[in-house]
């Protein structure tokens, strides 16, 4: 890796100070600096100015409203995710896929929002910038090809985030601050399918919370799939929410990882009012296996990620509709 860049940090103290530095050309947001700083050391970047979010007051804040509503600011360790006791007994997939990122120093460091908002990889991108020189850089950066779909005009890289698909089954909300105030979106609405420009965030603008719903008769889950138990991004990932009416589905969501360049919700309300079977499953694992688009960015095979992903997808709402 390559010693980072010249740059200067400024540490605002609130959202309209963040706000009003990350305007400004060349800016660049930083928290934990999880993914940020190795991407820096291999010459994925030259900002100019780094605002350092950690100072703004009540961002890193987590708390359950009068209604029952998670409110997770976007500052919060995923260490501190994983660990609260409300966010275990409540909406215990979150907890559990914050868990699951890379490792314990990781995870005291990384932030809600870094987690969110991570880049996208590749195996084409991911490398020292003398490996990217030798191949013509790529598409996502300071070259013209996207080495994954030669004949492409977009970038393939993937998301590999664990905490969003994890959020998204739970309805879950981003708050967003930038020049123009405030606005809300689903939280699946802050990503779009392109490897290059994967966050839908516009110049100035901050992740600031991210509110869940309560989750009263749903069960959920996550489970991703790595190389090693500890460290690494999903290969693939699912997380599903389940609600049960007697012997027929009475509510299902399900989200991906790991394969796409965003997050991606598996349309599955075809199958609300039916019960769990072969049939049902087969469904299921037909409408992940149509939204997914496994290509050569890890080091992993394709054929297994595509096949993994959907064992995945069937052995997680088998776990949940069984009481597992």
């Amino acid at each position: 890796m390559n010693i980072l860049p010249d740059f200067r940090t400024l540490r605002p103290a609130s959202l309209s100070d963040a706000v009003a530095a990350l305007a400004t050309p060349g800016a660049e947001p930083l928290a934990g600096g999880t993914d940020l700083l190795p991407n820096l050391r291999r010459g994925l970047g030259r900002p100019e100015t780094l605002v350092d979010l950690t100072g703004i007051n009540g961002f890193a804040a987590v708390s359950v409203g009068a209604d029952g509503t998670l409110r997770l600011g976007a500052g919060a360790t995923l260490e501190a995710i994983a660990e609260d006791a409300r966010i275990l007994e409540s909406w215990p997939a979150v907890a559990h896929a914050a868990s699951l990122v890379a490792g314990p120093s990781h995870r005291a460091a990384a932030t809600l929002g870094g987690n969110l908002c991570q880049d996208t990889r590749c195996v084409f991108y991911n490398q020292s910038e003398w490996w990217r020189s030798g191949n013509g850089f790529c598409l996502k950066y300071e070259g013209d090809k996207c080495h994954v779909v030669v004949k492409s005009d977009r970038c393939y890289a993937t998301y590999h985030g664990d905490v969003a698909p994890a959020l998204m089954v739970l309805n879950a909300s981003a708050e967003i601050v930038g020049p123009k105030g405030l606005r809300q979106v689903a939280l699946a609405d802050l990503f779009r399918e392109s490897g290059a420009e994967h966050l839908t965030l516009e110049a100035g603008e901050v992740l600031a919370a991210v509110l869940v719903p309560p989750a009263t008769g749903w069960v959920t889950a996550y489970f991703k799939v790595r190389v090693r138990d500890a460290i690494d991004f999903p290969l693939a990932g699912v997380a599903v929410a389940l609600k049960r009416d007697g012997n027929v589905i009475a509510g299902l969501r399900v989200a991906i990882t790991g394969t796409n360049s965003a997050p991606l919700m598996v349309p599955a309300d075809a199958l609300w009012g039916r019960p769990w079977n072969d049939e049902t499953a087969e469904a299921l694992v037909q409408a992940v296996r149509k939204v997914s688009n496994v290509l050569k960015t890890t080091v992993a095979g394709v054929k297994y990620r595509r096949r993994v992903l959907l064992a995945v997808a069937r052995k997680q709402m088998d776990d949940l509709w069984n009481g597992k």
